[in-house]
């Protein structure tokens, strides 16, 4: 089966909205098995639109047409759909009428550019719109079943979901619904995940996908096939089990808040060079204060003694960017607070700061318990200060992760590399 879309407009064409649309709608048919063959955009032009509607009728079955349905000037798509069909554009009585008591529920009358909502392709069936005022419709051309749909996000959703799904799923021949297995990793290229997995030669039943969103790689699995899949899964988290963050579609704030609230403990940040990023990622889930307790950005060796309580002589002898103070950063917010973790962070993310023994992109990391605390120096080789500040984001929650889940906290992450670590047992 062939499904392609249209996106139309001049504002998605040039880059000035980002088609969310698009993707969104995307997302959901892939979810269903009726992944689209080809996406087009169009601009706000009459012949270019009667033209992709015309290509794409005698080649796709299904073509859901979105944005044009309008009042301006500039929404042609009824137009375009129209002059395709080589019918005229005829006024839609019933929805004309809906608009009407539309209008009338607010005391306002129903005007001449928004009557055009109304005047749809002759033999065309309305495609009804609860939220707003431009109907959806509908019609056969060629070999392709069209749907023209409003561009308003709101008003599109409802109407794929409510109506052009469903009668999608009637018009064709049931697909059986494939399962899609989402597995985060961090520390390791998409180029090299891609290498070790094709080396497993996994069966011709399962989809292999990458999708980067930085720094985090999701590996994706996808098959019809229940017992090829859940094979294929272990056999990925078993090659891929030390750069494995977690599974499913949460982000990774989400799954350490899960853990967290299940083991009952509570969590202090000390955070230096990543500056509240670690705190505003844990805080961005709802429900975060049932385990943070309190986040300290301590910029300034000042700071650094007077909130989490650094001892002087050790900045004086290690400097900021040192296991020694990062450990002692950690202990000092998880003991003033009265917690089960501290978690620290200090480094050099640039774009100056740096030397030859700690070049930007030296990061010190430490994590406290009640029992030990664990501090690593590593080397995080990112050109841009964002880039350090997100990375070291990942790697200090990534010490939590393993801490919580007995893991050793000391992980390998591919081009990072390894400075120095300390793993003392304290108290």
């Amino acid at each position: 089966m062939r499904i392609e879309f249209i996106s139309t407009g001049d504002e998605v064409l040039s880059g000035q909205i980002v088609d969310t649309n698009a993707a969104w709608i995307s997302q959901l048919f892939f979810h269903q098995g009726r992944a689209f063959t080809r996406r087009h955009t169009v601009a706000d032009d009459l012949e270019s639109l009667i033209d992709i509607i015309t290509e794409t009728s005698h080649r796709a079955d299904v073509v859901i047409v979105n944005g044009g349905l309008g009042p301006t000037s500039d929404d042609l798509s009824a137009e375009a759909a129209a002059k395709a069909m080589a019918v005229p554009l005829a006024l839609s009585q019933a929805w004309y009428d809906h608009l009407v008591a539309k209008y009338g529920q607010s005391d306002r009358t129903l005007s001449a550019s928004n009557e055009k909502q109304a005047w749809l392709p002759q033999g065309s069936d309305v495609v009804d719109n609860p939220v707003g005022t431009a109907c959806g419709f509908s019609f056969q051309l060629n070999r392709a079943r069209f749907y023209f749909t409003p561009g308003v996000p709101s008003e599109f959703k409802h109407m794929v979901s409510a109506q052009i799904l469903p009668d999608i799923q009637q018009r064709f021949t049931a697909v059986k619904v494939p399962t899609l297995i989402k597995i985060k990793t961090f520390g390791i290229s998409e180029a090299v995940l891609n290498e070790q997995l094709l080396a497993l030669s996994l069966p011709e039943t399962i989809t292999l996908g990458f999708r980067v969103d930085f720094p985090l790689v999701e590996v994706k699995l996808l098959s019809t096939d229940a017992v090829d899949l859940q094979q294929a899964r272990l056999r990925v988290l078993a090659k891929l089990s030390q750069f494995v963050l977690f599974e499913g579609d949460e982000c990774f704030a989400e799954y350490l808040q899960a853990l967290m609230l299940e083991k009952g403990h509570t969590l202090s940040l000390a955070e230096s060079c990543t500056g509240g990023l670690i705190a505003s990622e844990l805080i961005a889930v709802a429900g975060s204060s049932g385990y943070l307790d309190s986040s300290h950005v301590t910029y300034s060796n000042e700071s650094k003694s007077r909130l989490v309580s650094v001892n002087e002589t050790t900045l004086a002898k290690h400097g900021a960017v040192s296991i020694e103070v990062a450990a002692e950063m950690a202990e000092g917010a998880m003991l003033n607070a009265g917690v089960d973790f501290g978690i620290a962070v200090s480094g050099i993310a640039g774009p100056g700061g740096g030397c030859d023994e700690k070049p930007v992109g030296t990061v010190a990391f430490a994590l406290a318990s009640k029992t030990h605390t664990y501090s690593q120096l590593l080397f995080i080789p990112r050109k841009s200060r964002q880039g350090i500040r997100t990375v070291a984001l990942y790697v200090a929650l990534d010490m939590l992760r393993r801490e919580l889940l007995g893991l050793d906290l000391a992980a390998e992450f591919g081009s990072i590399e390894r400075r120095s670590d300390l793993n003392s047992v304290k108290r």
